[in-house]
C-alpha cells in the first residue's frame, strides 16, 4: 500500500526524480500502480445537487459503442475497451499497427438514495455524462411549515 507523501530533498525539489519512482513502485502491481494507472484510467469529476449525481469520465478518441455501464447492488461500473488496426500496403512492404485500450471504473452508491431505474448515460466530445437521480425521499427538502393549534 502507497502513502501520499511529499518530499523536499535534493537540490531541485520540484522536479521528480526517476529513482524516487523506481524505487517507490509496486513491480508485483504493476498494471495498475505508477506511470501505467496514470495513462489507462480516464480523469473523473463527481458532482451532486439536490436531485442527482453527475458523473463526467474523460474518454478521448473513444465512441458510445466502446463502453458499458452497470449498475449491480448500489456499485456503479463503467467498462471500456477499443481496439485501432491501420495497415498500410506498398510495393515492396506491409506495415501493420494496432493498439488497444480498456479500463474499468467502479463506484459505490450511497445506499438506499438513488434511483438505479432512472440511470442516463451519454458520450459527447470525449466525455461519458452519467447522470444518477436521487429517490423523492433522498433529496434535500426545505422547511415544513407546521400549523400551531
Amino acid at each position: 500500500m502507497k502513502t501520499l507523501v511529499k518530499r523536499n530533498n535534493g537540490f531541485f525539489p520540484e522536479i521528480p526524480s526517476f529513482f524516487d519512482e523506481f524505487l517507490n513502485r509496486d513491480w508485483f502491481d504493476m498494471p495498475t500502480t505508477g506511470f501505467m494507472r496514470e495513462n489507462t484510467l480516464p480523469a473523473v469529476n463527481i458532482k451532486e445537487d439536490d436531485n442527482s449525481f453527475e458523473l463526467e469520465v474523460a474518454a478521448p478518441g473513444m465512441e458510445k459503442n466502446d463502453f458499458k455501464v452497470e449498475l449491480d447492488n448500489n456499485q456503479l461500473s463503467i467498462f471500456s475497451e477499443k481496439e485501432m488496426k491501420k495497415e498500410e500496403k506498398e510495393e515492396n512492404y506491409t506495415r501493420r499497427e494496432f493498439s488497444y485500450t480498456s479500463f474499468h471504473r467502479t463506484f459505490n452508491l450511497p445506499e438506499n438514495k438513488v434511483d438505479g431505474n432512472k440511470i442516463s448515460a451519454n458520450y459527447k466530445d470525449g466525455i461519458l455524462h452519467i447522470v444518477i437521480p436521487k429517490k423523492e425521499e433522498a433529496k434535500k427538502k426545505g422547511p415544513k411549515m407546521i400549523k400551531i393549534a
